[in-house]
């Protein structure tokens, strides 16, 4: 038998769209590799705006990026009221962190926070010194440096599971300044997170000593998602008011 007739011919729509894969992805590729060359000062400096168009989603890992609307409004509450002392934690939410780099980019003379971006993705060491390796399978191998350290935190499991959600709150209970409802003290904590409907249950059950109460507010995902979305939050503000359960029958 001739070799040619072992391969599989993939009809020419199918192979069309392979083609179009393989060249966006090498493309990226060649664009990630360039910004590597030239990050550390333009980034550094504030010179250039972040986007995530080069950092492709990879689905295996279960990264999938906000739209730029979603996560400029979830950067806009991180930082509302924060002064001199205050420090944002934003774990495994990479699109909301370079929102809040880009929206303290236009502000020249305003307090910037300090800002820390906890992610499994080593692609994003190309952000700088605010990068932190973060494994949710250890949630507790981190820097001693970032215990007690933020009074701000968003984070956004990679996995719709009990064991990825509890593993993850125990992150942010470490990285917490104070474990308690939000109040009018310098350290009070403003928390966030993002993750699938059917976690409400679990969810309430992890924060619900800070609080943490479902919203009306609905992240929107750059190529959409099957799974329905939503934020948990310790606070209420413009973007969102407490959401309305239907009460167990």
């Amino acid at each position: 038998m001739d070799e040619d007739d072992d391969i599989l011919q993939l009809p020419a729509d199918t192979l069309s769209l392979l083609q179009q894969f393989n060249s966006e992805k090498a493309q990226r590729h060649q664009q990630f590799e360039s910004l590597k060359d030239q990050a550390e000062n333009e980034y550094q400096n504030g010179t250039r705006k972040l986007s995530m168009d080069i950092f492709g989603e990879d689905w295996n890992a279960s990264q999938f990026w906000y739209t730029d609307d979603t996560a400029r409004r979830l950067a806009y509450q991180l930082l509302e009221g924060v002064n001199e002392n205050s420090a944002i934690a934003v774990v495994s939410a990479p699109s909301v962190y370079v929102q809040i780099r880009n929206i303290l980019s236009d502000r020249a003379t305003e307090t910037k926070p300090q800002i820390c971006l906890l992610e499994y993705d080593r692609r994003f060491e190309v952000l700088g010194k605010d990068f932190v390796l973060y494994d949710f399978q250890h949630p507790l191998s981190l820097p001693a440096e970032l215990r007690g350290k933020f009074d701000r935190i968003i984070c956004d499991p990679p996995f719709l599971s009990e064991d990825c959600q509890t593993k993850t709150a125990l992150t942010v209970r470490y990285l917490s300044r104070r474990w308690a409802p939000p109040d009018d003290s310098s350290v009070s904590l403003r928390f966030i997170t993002c993750t699938g409907e059917r976690m409400e249950p679990v969810i309430s059950k992890l924060y619900n000593t800070i609080g943490v109460k479902t919203t009306t507010f609905e992240p929107k995902h750059s190529k959409g998602l099957s799974n329905e979305f939503w934020c948990y939050a310790n606070f209420e503000c413009d973007d969102w008011n407490w959401r309305i359960l239907d009460s167990p029958v």
